[in-house]
């Protein structure tokens, strides 16, 4: 496991999903080594679309931009070390999680 603290960028997500993403990405990082990128960026992904519904994407890398749409309530950019992880729910997804309760919501 890479050590280190997480430290959240940006978000719009609610806390418990919040810590949701840190815990998979901490114990992703427990299954594979840091330069396995791919592999924990699958894991976080498949975790989220059993959890929360399908749509979600995950990028994992030490240095890349992004520009992305996404769900209200569905996102999250954060590092541990110099390891970035950057998790949301694109906008192919079907429904918006707000606490506990599932509302559907359409595309403009």
């Amino acid at each position: 496991m890479l050590e280190g603290k997480a430290v959240i960028g940006e978000t719009d997500m609610v806390k418990a999903m919040q810590e949701d993403a840190l815990h998979l990405a901490a114990k992703a990082l427990d299954f594979f080594d840091v330069t396995e990128a791919t592999q924990i960026a699958q894991f976080i992904k498949k975790d989220f679309d059993r959890m929360y519904g399908g749509g979600w994407q995950c990028i994992v890398g030490t240095n890349f931009g992004s520009f992305v749409t996404h769900w209200s309530g569905c996102f999250i950019h954060f590092s541990i070390g110099n390891l970035s992880i950057l998790l949301f729910r694109g906008s192919t997804g079907q429904q918006v999680l707000h606490g506990s309760h599932a509302l559907k919501t359409s595309i403009d």
